[in-house]
């Protein structure tokens, strides 16, 4: 596969030309609607989470639907599962190009002071740890081809911060930061790494968020008021920024922020 912008014949910058690209959290919200529209631009694409059942389903959605797409099983915490995850997408669909490092959870949700080390490990093993694991084995792949793209998916939290879910907003600063470093690193090495900062999206992780403070429609209300677009955004709308960075058409984009929050950071 050649370098970013030699796709044979591609005449739109969108596509991504039989590419394979890893998504990660990729049965359900963001990761689900980012591996779809991937495919739908051609990309091979890796469907990647722990939920077998509704990975599996994402995957041959895809494939129903006329795209390439395998599930594997991948547990993004524990580096010994990404290495052999990595290394099967290799032999199974090929090297990899795309890195979509959008697997996350949202955690406990109360102060710092009643948070206990597992609380905050658990976090920062999916949000963090996962995102270095990840990147690391698909830097392995990217770097002798001198191509690649790696989309990370931060949120609002890794831009300002707000009263709740410590650990969350932790590892979305790092998130941050990380992929500002790696950009910096591999800038002359062919691979971008960017990220997206997302607003309150209408996904499992909001719904669950919903309805832990309370009725969930009141919420959903709340959370309408707090972006200055009057309203939550969906995980299709995201995926579009995710395409955008994997393809052709961001070529000349590293260490970027993608703010896609309907206002809210305006504030």
């Amino acid at each position: 596969m050649g370098a970013v912008g030699s796709s044979p014949g591609a005449t739109n910058p969108l596509e991504l030309g039989g590419r394979v690209v890893v998504v990660t959290g990729a049965a359900m919200g963001i990761g689900r609607a980012s591996a779809v529209l991937a495919a739908r631009e051609g990309a091979k694409v890796a469907v990647v989470d722990v939920a077998e059942t509704e990975g599996e389903r994402v995957a041959a959605e895809i494939r129903n639907g006329g795209g390439e797409a395998r599930f594997f099983r991948i547990d993004v915490s524990r580096e010994e599962t990404v290495r052999d995850g990595f290394a099967a997408v290799e032999r199974q669909l090929g090297p990899v190009y795309g890195l979509v490092n959008n697997a996350g959870i949202a955690g406990a949700n109360r102060p710092t002071h009643e948070l206990t080390e597992a609380d905050w490990d658990r976090v920062l093993g999916v949000n963090l740890k996962g995102v270095f694991f990840c990147t690391k084995h698909a830097l392995r792949q990217m770097l002798p081809r001198r191509s690649g793209s790696i989309v990370n998916l931060s949120s609002i939290y890794g831009l300002v911060s707000a009263p709740d879910v410590p650990p969350y907003h932790a590892s979305k600063g790092a998130v941050r930061l990380m992929t500002k470093t790696d950009a910096l690193l591999y800038a002359k090495e062919g691979v971008r790494v960017n990220s997206i900062h997302p607003g309150f999206i209408d996904t499992p992780m909001v719904q669950n968020y919903a309805k832990s403070l309370g009725e969930a429609s009141t919420v959903y209300e709340q959370l309408k008021r707090l972006h200055p677009m009057g309203r939550v955004g969906r995980a299709e709308e995201i995926a579009t920024g995710v395409l955008f960075l994997l393809s052709d058409a961001s070529s000349f984009m590293t260490g970027s922020e993608l703010v896609m929050d309907g206002g809210y950071t305006c504030q």
